[in-house]
């Protein structure tokens, strides 16, 4: 992170030895040792000091010097030094340099020619380039290209100065014939540029005239082109249907920069179908011809905004979107997927997920980077097409089962909640989910994965052969019970001895059996035999094609996992005993089920887990035994038809929050009753070509709707105005700040309220936090009354609150000390860069786990009630609010959610809200705040700490 530095070192300015010693390298005849003194010289004047004593030195023995370093090295010499008086008129001495000028200008040497050129396009004293007006339009019919480019400057630099009048009063005409003969590409371009700046209309007048040829001009020229086009029709936008044509071909132009420079200045000219659809053509044709990941990511957030406002077109080119899944970069990857999952319809749903399932098969070879999370992405996509198109849940659910073992947690995750939706939406799919669902379990080995697909089986095997299937298959899972056995006397009894002959285990096990001496109450020795609880491996060979994941997982303490299959048991013993209609296969599988549950029961009270079994699963575990001993018809209905309802409306309530969500992007257009709209049909067309006609349709389409009127813009625009100064300071200043993402812009007016000139007026600024101020700023001259507009950029270089200062300092006529002004501070808020945004729970807590920076903020609030608390949190913070409000209904005095928002530079800022509201009625709790940077997380808990008392 670039951080302002200072060192100090002495350095006595005011010592003449080192003029001195400058003074004889001038004089000598050494070349680089003049060069040297130049440089010298030239870095002492550009860090404050004049030198005064060396002007007439340099006059004497560089002025004649014919080496082109120290040519070069003299004019930017001339360049810093001052050539004016306190009066501002010219020093006599500057007439000594004339002369000199104008040889150069005459000089044989092209290179001599050009940079004495290039000088004097920066000179701003009209009665030094006065007496050098002829030679420097002499240049413009030289041979070398070189001289003829900074000559057209140098003149449009004059003509600037001069505003025309005097000194070169026939410069445009001058140029346009110029232009119209030169062929050097610069050349042209600076001729081009010339017009565009100081004769408007006859740059509009060639480019116009010659159509035709634009597409065989270079690059240089062609982005001047637009230049200009952008300009005029900001000016005038009914004149820009005349342009169209130089855009369009404009668009066939061979260099990259010029394609993309023109699509983005067609979409801001026109609305036109045709217009649209060729710039979103030749985004796409960008994205994939270059190979900068920078440049795609760019293209891809232009084909972002042409899709907020064009979405019909930019449908059509979904599949060429969808190309740039090739890049290995995975943030082009997830930009071109959010681009497309918002451009699917029931069209190109089928293409769309054909292509996601060709990329999730690309991401089985092991050998390429990054897999595990591209496919993560792959499938949360194809999730969000089939919610939103359960037609094509039957083409894709099948492959994606396929990575339930896979070794990547998330994935595997994000197939399991994937199945666990679609087989609820799709009744038609949930015979075959199921089979493949029991045919893969083995193959899971996460937790939690096993967790979410052992409540699918119990929920929805509704068959006999379903049933009893599932049953088999956790069983097989499992292995042979009991998990361990007691080995007394050094003898361990082995279960798995059965086997005909030893088979590999998947765990080793092991037997203990010892006599230890003991002291008895009357003090005499006796042994005590020690029994030795020892862990039972399944071996490998016990059940062809299956493993043991479950007893694995049990194993190692995961108890929770325990009471799941507890409970998936008992859902599918209940189920049973409606459909099966013998008693003895019900009692079997009944007391199958009980011995399971008490061998887990007994596995977590003995000292074979590291870790005892947890009372909430006990308790789960027993009331499963309880309900399979003592059936009730209330308790049969909590557990076949309760818990799922409870699902049910769980996925409903996800389904009306993404519509809403999706409601709430559409933009809401008001016209005014008042608005004038222009009738089409009654406009003449004459002349009119059919992409204006288009442009024409378009226009009137949005001024009826009211697209073009925005909502308190006016009042927004007037809150960000800050007065900087009082009404009695001698100068009065307010500012209006623009915040542009990466950049902040300040428009500072300033007016003198006194009746004399300010002289060398200056806006100096200072910022506090990650902020740093681009240019240096300049001294102005104010008249009495006059105002001024000052604009300062500051860049931003991360999401941190900022506070910029300063002061106005001026000179007057009436005192001879400078006048200081100090200006009110600017704070620069946090809410001006994040924004709401959503993610995924696992997410959330991933984030939550790995992020390093917390603000833990104590709640100290006025308000009593702790959903209104909420509200108001999440409106002050500009945050959204993740936790459904269907588990924020109903009071019970207390409040748990989560709050989530993404900042302008990527940064993800996390937010757990725990109130309480006391007996007293005040409410207590506290305010967590995590990130990734520490400058999110401390600016966040000031505005919270200051907000949240409001």
């Amino acid at each position: 992170m670039e951080k302002s530095c200072s060192l100090l070192v002495h350095f006595d300015k005011s010592s003449p030895a080192l003029a001195n010693e400058i003074r004889e390298s001038l004089e000598s005849n050494d070349t680089p040792r003049k060069v040297e003194a130049m440089k010298k010289a030239v870095m002492l004047m550009l860090n404050g000091e004049t030198i005064p004593q060396l002007f007439i030195t340099i006059v004497r023995y560089v002025l004649p010097s014919e080496d082109h370093t120290i040519q070069k090295l003299l004019l930017l010499y001339l360049e810093i030094i001052d050539k004016t008086d306190a009066q501002g008129k010219i020093l006599p001495e500057m007439i000594l340099i004339c002369q000199n000028l104008r040889n150069n200008l005459q000089h044989p040497n092209e290179y001599i020619r050009g940079v004495t050129l290039r000088f004097l396009s920066r000179l701003n004293e009209a009665e030094l380039i006065e007496p050098l007006v002829h030679a420097i339009v002499t240049n413009l019919e030289h041979r070398h290209p070189f001289v003829r480019r900074n000559a057209i400057l140098a003149v449009m630099a004059i003509y600037k100065l001069a505003q025309g009048d005097h000194l070169l009063p026939d410069a445009p005409e001058l140029i346009e014939k110029i232009l119209g003969k030169e062929q050097d590409l610069s050349a042209k371009r600076n001729a081009f540029l010339m017009l565009c700046n100081c004769a408007q209309d006859r740059a509009v007048s060639f480019l116009l005239t010659h159509a035709e040829s634009v597409p065989g001009w270079g690059d240089l020229l062609q982005m001047v082109a637009l230049e200009l086009i952008r300009k005029v029709c900001r000016a005038n936008p009914d004149g820009k249907g005349k342009f169209m044509k130089v855009i369009l071909l404009l668009l066939q132009s061979h260099s990259t920069a010029v394609m993309y420079e023109c699509s983005g200045t067609l979409v801001s000219l026109s609305s036109a179908p045709t217009a649209i659809r060729a710039a979103a053509n030749c985004y796409c044709q960008l994205l994939l011809s270059q190979s900068d990941n920078n440049v795609k990511l760019i293209v891809l957030d232009r084909l972002q905004e042409l899709k907020a406002t064009h979405r019909e077109i930019v449908v059509e080119l979904i599949m060429d979107v969808l190309r740039a899944l090739q890049s290995p970069n995975l943030d082009i990857r997830r930009k071109t997927l959010d681009i497309a999952l918002d451009l699917i319809t029931p069209r190109n749903i089928e293409e769309v997920v054909m292509t996601l399932k060709k990329e999730v098969v690309k991401t089985q070879n092991k050998e390429l980077e990054k897999n595990a999370e591209y496919r993560q992405m792959l499938i949360q996509a194809i999730h969000s097409c089939a919610v939103k198109f359960p037609e094509v849940a039957s083409t894709v659910v099948h492959l994606l089962m396929d990575f339930l073992g896979d070794t990547n947690l998330a994935s595997a995750l994000d197939v399991v909640c994937f199945v666990r939706e679609i087989i609820e939406t799709n009744p038609k799919l949930r015979e075959s989910i199921i089979t493949r669902l029991l045919d893969l379990f083995y193959q899971i080995p996460a937790s939690r994965v096993c967790s979410c697909a052992l409540w699918i089986i119990g929920e929805y095997c509704q068959s006999l052969p379903e049933i009893e299937s599932a049953i088999s298959a956790i069983k097989q899972c499992l292995g042979d019970l009991p998990f361990f056995t007691v080995a007394e006397d050094g003898e361990a009894a082995d279960q798995s001895s059965a086997s005909k002959a030893p088979a590999p285990t998947s765990k080793q096990t092991t037997s203990v059996g010892s006599k230890r001496p003991v002291v008895l109450a009357d003090g005499t020795y006796a042994s005590q035999t020690a029994a030795v609880e020892i862990a039972l491996a399944v071996p490998v060979s016990l059940v062809a094609g299956t493993s043991t994941n479950l007893r694995t997982l049990l194993l190692t303490g995961d108890f929770f996992l325990g009471s799941v299959i507890c409970g998936t048991l008992t859902k599918l013993v209940l189920r049973l005993e409606e459909l099966q209609t013998s008693k003895v296969a019900v009692n079997k599988a009944t007391a199958d089920i009980l011995l399971v549950m008490v061998s887990i029961l007994r596995l977590g009270q003995s000292a074979v887990v590291a870790h005892p079994i947890d009372n909430d699963s006990v308790d789960r575990i027993t009331q499963c035994i309880r309900v399979l001993t003592s059936p009730d018809e209330e308790a049969r209905c909590i557990w076949l038809e309760k818990c799922r309802a409870s699902f049910v409306k769980m996925i409903t309530e996800k389904l009306r929050r993404d519509s809403e969500e999706t409601r709430a992007k559409e933009q809401v257009a008001r016209a005014q009753p008042d608005d004038l709209i222009d009738f089409y049909h009654l406009k003449s067309r004459k002349g009119m070509s059919q992409l204006e006609l288009e442009d024409e349709v378009q226009t009137d389409l949005k001024r009826a709707t009211g697209e073009f009127t925005k909502d308190s813009d006016d009042t927004k625009k007037l809150n960000r105005v800050l007065q900087l100064t009082g009404f009695s300071d001698p100068v009065y200043a307010e500012a209006y700040v623009t915040v542009h993402q990466y950049d902040i812009v300040l428009d500072v007016t300033v007016i003198n309220r006194t009746k004399e000139t300010l002289q060398n007026l200056c806006l100096e600024l200072a910022t506090m936090g990650d902020l740093k101020l681009v240019e240096r700023p300049q001294n102005y001259t104010l008249a009495p009354d006059a105002s001024k507009q000052i604009r300062a950029n500051i860049k931003v270089s991360s999401t941190e609150t900022g506070v910029i200062f300063g002061n106005i300092v001026y000179e007057s006529t009436s005192a001879l000390d400078r006048n200081v002004v100090v200006l009110n501070d600017i704070h620069i808020d946090i809410m001006d860069y994040i924004s709401p945004a959503s993610c995924p729970d696992v997410a959330f807590r991933n984030m939550w786990a790995e992020f390093e920076w917390e603000n833990k903020v104590s709640i100290s609030s006025s308000i009593e009630d702790v959903k209104q608390f909420l509200d108001h949190i999440v409106t002050s913070t500009n945050m959204k609010c993740l936790t459904p409000p269907s588990q924020l209904d109903g009071d019970c005095g207390f409040l748990a959610a989560n709050l989530y928002a993404k900042s302008v530079f990527g940064e993800d800022a996390l937010v757990n809200v725990s109130v309480e509201k006391m007996p007293d009625g005040k409410l207590s709790g506290f305010i967590r705040i995590r990130s990734k940077t520490q400058g999110i997380a401390l600016s966040l808990g000031d505005k919270i700490t200051l907000k949240q008392k409001a």
